[in-house]
């Protein structure tokens, strides 16, 4: 499958599977009355929202470049991705909430609560299934917010999880402020993934340097290159899938401009293919 039909597809698939987990957890937490499993509503009512960010900025992150976008539209990713963190932080703050009223002026759950067993039991299994395809397509392609959208997904699994022990542990104790203690729990989680997700993406979004080990790998290919007689000034930004990289090199007076431009093509190359999806713009100076 071309790439990025692969990567609509599996954003398409990530829609589809929260839409179902919404329905079910609506109806299970509305009939037993569990806030940790309204609280998972809630969850997958972000990552639905999330996933149709996805879906958009998949599409137009793989447009190519044109007037009014010279350089591309990676961003899309990232802003997709930093609107998730929001989301999600958002989402964690909510269920806190709501647990707390239900801490503090009390509630009974319903006789159903089977049904939120087997609803977060199936929760658990299918973001697990669906978040491995997407972690797996999100390295394939380097996708900043189908990876996202994948971390999303991940913090599905532990708090979906979560819920379903406590509600086999509430069935087994009749102990109900095990629920909204565990939705609190639930929260923690989800905005640890929030904040990690919003920072990555809004350091993209600002035009952060690339990690350390992006520079140091650039480096090694310059230090390796006996030719050249230097290197300054080395710039490396992310957007999207895609690293923009901007180098200044430091020639023999003597050498030709052909041999100079030969030399720089076998750099941009090696580059390319130690860090995948990169523009490299090079800058050849005489040592003087």
């Amino acid at each position: 499958m071309e790439i990025n039909t692969e990567k609509k597809f599996a954003a398409g698939l990530s829609i589809s599977s929260n839409t179902v987990l919404i329905l079910l957890k609506i109806i299970a937490g509305h009939l037993s009355g569990s806030i940790s499993i309204i609280s998972e509503a809630i969850h997958s009512l972000s990552d639905f929202l999330a996933s149709v960010l996805t879906f958009f900025a998949v599409t137009r992150s793989a447009e190519p470049a044109d007037k009014d976008h010279p350089f591309g539209h990676g961003k899309y990713e990232d802003m997709s991705g930093f609107i998730e963190g929001g989301l999600i932080i958002f989402a964690g703050f909510y269920i806190i909430y709501e647990a707390a009223k239900k801490i503090i002026f009390g509630y009974s759950m319903e006789a159903e609560s089977m049904l939120g067993i087997y609803v977060m039991g199936f929760a658990v299994l299918t973001n697990f299934l669906v978040s491995r395809y997407l972690f797996y397509v999100a390295k394939k392609s380097d996708s900043v917010s189908l990876l996202a959208d994948a971390e999303h997904l991940s913090t599905d699994i532990y708090s979906s999880l979560g819920v379903l022990l406590g509600l086999i542990l509430i069935k087994i104790t009749g102990i109900t402020l095990l629920d909204p203690v565990i939705a609190i729990i639930v929260a923690v989680i989800i905005l640890k993934t929030g904040f990690s997700i919003s920072k990555e993406t809004l350091n993209n979004l600002l035009d952060g340097s690339l990690p350390v080990e992006d520079i140091q790998t650039i480096e090694n290919v310059l230090k390796n290159n006996t030719v050249i007689k230097g290197y300054k000034n080395i710039k490396g930004r992310k957007a999207g899938q895609y690293k923009e990289i901007e180098i200044t090199l430091l020639f023999n007076p003597d050498m030709k401009i052909s041999c100079c431009h030969n030399i720089c093509d076998q750099i941009e190359a090696e580059i390319k293919t130690a860090l995948g999806n990169v523009s490299t713009t090079i800058h050849a100076e005489p040592k003087m």
